[in-house]
């Protein structure tokens, strides 16, 4: 008599088990996020133009090593079992950022530890969803959105929650010790997300790449780990030293383009089309995160000097923030619009009437377009210097259907278009260039760079304000090269699904 062979858990199960991973493993980087540069410019007193590269240059290496993390998964240990691994070295990275020390370099290693554990972390978790999903065009989008979701509800948390846990630390014991305290609740976040996978590991037992199904092997674990610590040290040269970082960025951009073209020049003609209409849409993604990056740093240091903390209606005091809490909205917003825009994907895709990427990409900039235009027209309203803290909720609205719009299906388009077998290199390759329009929009953030001795809200007002209303423009620009592009992106659609 045969055994009985169990029933494979349902696509919802499988999912929730790696959205939650990812839930609690944004609810540690976005932590981190809504308090690095805010640490750097008050509490080690970087300037900003120094404290916005350093940490793009790091959201570029964060971004730039799921590029060998996504190999790691399809050909070394696992897809699964890079994502478990990935999700421990970042315990350990933010568990030293909790360590009470304004040793830059400790800063740079601690942030080293992240990026490596990041690069194995998020292209195989991505790739795990596309697995689960794989083979319905529809329902990778619908799934990618609410994955999506996902992420924003651990951020939200984390951003509400880090900056106030920083000052009410601060504010009961004295001194600086609330910095580490947060950082350290990010470590926290992680240590719940792996107790999660242990949990549910059986709800992706049937799901991952070659290597798991294989017996571990200790040899290429300690050859990965080794290869880890070395990465660690450089990142940590690359932070200490802008020029450095800038070339170690731009020739990634060059090598992942390199081998983008060549891939698609030797891959089979049925695939050539569909690789080729990623290439497009990854550029476009590049041009998007030089406006995301604003998030994390002028955006940011804007919050810090020209908005109101104040929530108030019709005259009555409802709240106030911490400037570090804005960033929260991004993620608020997310989780508002997710559920709506994952419901319209799937009605439209059973009425054969879904929109396509490309198209969804040229309403994404426009969103931002408006967004960045609301922040720089709030400065025509402020009070000395004070913009009104709801102007922040609306940009950060269109901010963020823009994002959703854009990045959110930049995973789901690389499910669509991208053969099985190179998937996992191919998401790291996305998030590559992510991490180079990441460190751009540094870049572009140093535009709005305050001098330290300019202190007046009235005088910083205009600096950035002037900053918004270019990168408007821009995303204008960009959104009349998204619906330039839409017939192609057609015929390359229609060339990739007449062959598969």
């Amino acid at each position: 008599m045969k055994p009985e062979i169990p029933p494979l858990p349902t696509q919802s199960r499988s999912f929730l088990t790696i959205a939650l991973i990812e839930m609690w493993e944004r609810f540690g980087y976005y932590g981190m996020q809504a308090l690095i540069v805010y640490f750097m410019v008050q509490r080690l007193g970087f300037d900003d133009s120094r404290a916005n590269l350093v940490w793009s240059a790091a959201a570029a290496l964060i971004y730039v090593s799921p590029a060998i993390g996504g190999w790691i998964g399809d050909k070394v240990l696992g897809t699964k079992r890079s994502m478990v691994l990935g999700a421990l070295v970042l315990t350990v990275g933010y568990a030293l950022m909790a360590v009470p020390t304004e040793n830059t370099w400790f800063l740079f290693c601690a942030l080293g530890v992240v990026v490596v554990g990041n690069g194995l972390f998020k292209p195989n978790t991505a790739n795990l969803v596309r697995r689960i999903y794989e083979g319905d065009d529809s329902k990778i989008d619908s799934a990618f959105t609410l994955y999506y979701m996902a992420v924003n509800v651990g951020s939200t948390i984390s951003m509400l929650a880090t900056p106030w846990i920083k000052d009410y630390v601060n504010a009961t014991y004295g001194g600086e010790l609330g910095w580490h305290i947060a950082f350290g609740a990010c470590s926290v976040g992680l240590v719940v997300g792996l107790f999660n996978v242990f949990i549910m590991r059986a709800t992706i037992s049937h799901v991952g790449s070659l290597p798991d199904e294989r017996p571990l092997d200790v040899g290429k674990l300690g050859a990965v780990l080794a290869g880890g610590v070395v990465m660690v040290g450089m990142s940590a040269v690359i932070l200490e030293y802008q020029t450095l970082a800038r070339i170690f960025v731009y020739l990634a951009g060059f090598v992942v383009l390199g081998i983008f073209i060549h891939l698609i020049r030797k891959s089979a003609p049925n695939e050539r089309a569909g690789l080729t209409a990623a290439l497009v849409l990854t550029l476009q993604s590049v041009f998007f995160f030089i406006f995301y990056q604003q998030m994390s740093t002028s955006l940011s240091l804007f919050a810090l000097r020209n908005v109101d903390l104040e929530f108030s209606l019709f005259g009555a005091h409802l709240f106030d923030w911490a400037p570090a809490q804005f960033q929260a909205l991004n993620a608020i917003w997310i989780m508002v619009l997710s559920p709506v825009l994952a419901w319209a994907y799937s009605a439209a895709g059973r009425s054969g009437k879904d929109l396509s990427i490309a198209g969804k990409f040229a309403l994404g900039f426009f969103a931002v377009a408006l967004g960045f235009f609301a922040y720089g027209v709030a400065g025509l309203f402020a009070v000395d210097g004070k913009t009104s803290s709801w102007v922040m909720v609306a940009g950060y609205g269109l901010y963020s259907l823009g994002e959703l719009l854009v990045s959110g299906l930049g995973l789901a388009m690389v499910a669509r278009y991208v053969p099985v077998r190179m998937s996992g290199f191919m998401m790291g390759a996305y998030y590559v260039a992510t991490g180079i329009s990441q460190y751009l929009g540094g870049v572009v953030a140093n535009l709005a760079s305050v001098p330290s001795d300019v202190t007046n809200p009235v005088q910083t007002l205009p600096i950035y304000t002037s900053l918004f209303n270019h990168l408007g423009v821009g995303a204008l620009v960009c959104t009349g090269i998204a619906l330039a592009v839409l017939p192609l992106m057609r015929r390359l659609s229609a060339t990739h699904h007449a062959h598969n």
